[in-house]
């Protein structure tokens, strides 16, 4: 069938509006297509990384709220901050000091449980106590004729010409308690010794027997006298003991404690200085923790060795210590040359000799020693804010909860503080106000006092938890030993969260021009004296309070910080009623901190630390800090002992091309870190990771030379003084005399061979900074 024209020409018009409509719609969706893949490809372009935005309902992902991807509430700070009283410390301090809380004895655990409690209703959601089996030591309280004493005896009478007092005299009233340990030095080997012969030693260090050497001075066989300070007190006992005295007597001098000021109306119980029947008790062992269990903890199942056993390192001398009013009852029966001037002390009525026989020929120093090693129980206790975002991370605060006797200021001045600082972060968990980022620990550690046992055991049973999980560790052994400016030990991550800290902080001083606690720091303890502008100083950690496993055994970022004196005014080796029963509650409260307010001021700076490093979200660590001061580090080293490591074929160059290499990469990776995309929580655990690893790097897992418990090649103890920080440790202790030793070839080989320790892991450290895919040099054959 045939159409008509109209027909065909509806028909074609009808085609033509159809195709006409076919090109209207292509070209539509050509320019929707186009102008889409126009948007996708600028935004991608610009932005490779997609930012995922938190929704407005507060939730970053379906169940997750947005503050994984934000830092804490600024507005914590300053309420945390404003809610640490100073009454409250002290009432803490009062109740802490009532009685002597010696470690092992009843006390122990009555503080501990009472702690335990306090956590529990202040809203911590976690309290745990941890029970250790310990070896201790104790002198004999029962027995007046067998306690520790030290005796001038004439040898032709058996008649006692003088003895030493039991116990320190009481001063105030508020010492007369029950259960005053009389003094005595911990692990001391008991028995009687005597000898006709009584040599002064001065400060009883390696340069002072090096000093006596030079004048045909032998002490082998003889009893020493030695003046507290300078060095700790167990590495007085054990160079008395390898130069073959038979005993030392330990007395704190008044040219050390009391700035020369004996008179009675001008020290404790009137002022700070220590009176002339004070004593330091103290222990004189030198490694860490139980004697019977090292490197594992004295749980109930341990494997304990004999006392006897070179490994558990319990002293071979006997030891004993006195205030300066024996030592002048003493000192004054010895004969021999005057002294030089730098190691005349001021005792009153006294010429300093170095001895030899007594004034009277028949007479002889005996010293009768009954002090005793006791298994007994301690405890840790461990307070837990969980974190909210991040609770497998932990920042740890902790501060000793043992004394010798009341503990005013050693370690209770610390317990009051950290009381404080747990009470207002725990309320402000229980009221819903505030909950961490990442999980906070406080730790009260047992025993400190006799070798830092409590926090070593609980390292030793938890550091698979620890190395993994743990990211700093913020001591205060004691809120305060003075009331000048506050001073702190650190490693170098640390550096700027104490700055930035101290900042915030105002000056407990209000009479003083100095605005902030940092402001007087930077004042009073400058990196360097000549430049205007420099930040506070900041000492080396050794082994002095609980930082020391933290460090060693796990490999954390560390610090203590407290109040202290002036230390160009007053040369001082400790504050002066340092662990005598005279650290009393009335004597901080009316003589060292009226009002509280420099324990406050510390409090606020640990809180403020503890709440920086638990709320930020990227760790607050300063990598560049940290190369900066390994630099610093090692051009000391070279001018101290470059040119001898050179003679030996040394290349000291290859220490400088590896700290370079360090530092270039920390900058780098600082660099990075400012572009970091902080919506993605998986970069943003990434370099937190990277950032938690870089301390650990530095650990030795042999150990330094000798010190197989000691691993951090950077920062450890001196072996000649196990109180001081030594930096390359292991390095400058087996440089130490070597010139004396007859085996130069056997000496230098351990020195070739940490020299070489160190440059690999410095190297390796520097690995854990580079990207995490590219942590490997490029490798060329040809050296290029």
């Amino acid at each position: 069938m045939e159409m008509s024209d109209s027909n065909e020409y509806m028909f074609k018009d009808a085609n033509r509006r159809h195709a006409n409509r076919k090109i209207w719609i292509c070209g539509a969706v050509a320019i929707i297509v186009g102008f889409v893949i126009g948007i996708l490809i600028g935004r991608f372009a610009t932005c490779p990384e997609e930012k995922v935005v938190p929704k407005q309902d507060g939730t970053f992902l379906q169940g997750v709220s947005d503050s994984i991807i934000k830092d804490g509430d600024p507005k914590i700070s300053e309420e945390i901050l404003n809610g640490i009283r100073a009454e409250n410390i002290r009432e803490y301090l009062r109740d802490l000091t009532e009685y002597p809380h010696l470690a092992g004895t009843p006390a122990d655990w009555e503080q501990a449980d009472k702690l335990r409690k306090f956590w529990t209703d202040n809203g911590l959601d976690e309290v745990f106590i941890s029970e250790y089996d310990v070896l201790l030591s104790y002198p004999n309280t029962t027995d007046e004729d067998n306690m520790n004493q030290i005796q001038i005896v004439d040898n032709s009478t058996g008649n006692i010409i003088y003895k030493s007092p039991l116990y320190e005299d009481i001063l105030d009233e508020s010492e007369n308690k029950s259960n005053v340990v009389p003094p005595f030095n911990a692990y001391s080997k008991p028995g009687t010794v005597e000898s006709d012969q009584l040599i002064y030693v001065n400060y009883g260090r390696v340069e002072d027997y090096t000093h006596l050497d030079s004048l045909n001075i032998n002490v082998s066989g003889k009893i020493v006298i030695a003046r507290y300070g300078k060095i700790f007190r167990g590495d007085k006992a054990n160079l008395a003991y390898m130069h073959g005295a038979i005993g030392i007597i330990l007395y704190s001098d008044p040219e050390d404690y009391a700035m020369g000021q004996t008179d009675t109306s001008q020290v404790y119980p009137h002022d700070w200085w220590l009176p002339a029947s004070g004593v330091q008790r103290g222990t004189i062992f030198l490694r860490s923790g139980d004697p019977l269990t090292p490197g594992y903890p004295a749980t109930e199942t341990a494997y304990r060795l004999g006392e006897d056993e070179p490994e558990a390192g319990l002293p071979k001398i006997i030891t004993h210590p006195v205030g300066y009013g024996v030592a002048e009852k003493i000192l004054q029966q010895m004969t021999g040359d005057n002294v030089p001037l730098d190691w005349e002390g001021k005792v009153p009525n006294v010429t300093y000799r170095y001895g030899g026989q007594l004034t009277n020929s028949t007479w002889r120093v005996k010293m009768r020693i009954s002090t005793a090693n006791k298994r007994v129980k301690t405890y840790n206790v461990i307070g837990i804010i969980r974190g909210a975002i991040e609770p497998d991370r932990y920042i740890l605060m902790g501060n000793h909860r043992d004394a010798w006797v009341f503990g005013a200021i050693d370690p209770s001045s610390g317990t009051a503080v950290m009381k404080e600082v747990s009470r207002v972060m725990g309320q402000l968990v229980k009221s819903n106000k505030w909950r961490p980022r990442r999980s906070i620990i406080f730790c009260s550690w047992g025993a400190e006092e006799y070798k830092l046992v409590g926090s070593v055991e609980w390292v030793e049973q938890y550091v698979k938890n620890l190395a993994e999980r743990s990211l700093a560790y913020l001591n205060v052994d004691k809120a305060l030993e003075g009331n000048f400016s506050l001073r702190a030990l650190s490693t170098p991550l640390l550096y700027d969260v104490i700055f930035s800290a101290t900042k915030k902080v105002l000056n407990p001083d209000s009479t003083d021009i100095h605005k902030t606690v940092y402001d007087k720091w930077k004042a009073s303890f400058p990196k360097d004296s000549s430049d205007h502008h420099s930040v506070p100083r900041v000492s080396g950690i050794g082994a002095g309070s609980d930082y020391a496993p933290m460090v060693q055994m796990v490999g954390l970022p560390s610090c203590d910080i407290r109040y202290t004196f002036d230390h160009d005014k007053y040369q001082l080796s400790s504050d002066p009623l340092y662990h005598s029963k005279y650290e009393t509650f009335k004597m901080v409260d009316q003589i060292m901190d009226r009002g509280f307010k420099h324990h406050q001021a510390t409090a606020r700076v640990w809180a403020e630390m503890a709440r920086a490093l638990s709320d930020t979200m990227v760790i607050p660590f300063d990598v560049v800090n940290f190369a900066n001061e390994l630099l610093s580090l090692v051009n000391t080293l070279d001018e101290d002992y470059g040119t001898m490591l050179r003679n030996q074929s040394i290349i000291f160059d290859d220490f400088k091309k590896v700290t370079d290499n360090l530092k270039a990469e920390a900058m780098a990776f600082k660099s990075r870190l400012r572009n970091v995309n902080k919506y993605n929580p998986l970069e943003i655990r990434r370099i937190n990771d990277q950032l938690s690893l870089f301390e650990r790097s530095f650990l030795d897992p042999q150990g330094l030379p000798g010190r197989p418990y000691a691993r951090h090649i950077l920062f450890a103890e001196s072996k000649v003084n196990t109180y001081a920080g030594s930096s390359f440790p292991g390095l400058v202790d087996s440089l130490f005399q070597i010139e004396k030793d007859p085996d130069q070839k056997g000496r230098w080989n351990i020195v070739k061979k940490h020299f070489s320790v160190i440059l690999f892991t410095i190297e390796s450290a520097t690995s854990t900074l580079r990207d995490v895919t590219k942590f490997m040099p490029v490798f060329n054959k040809d050296g290029s």
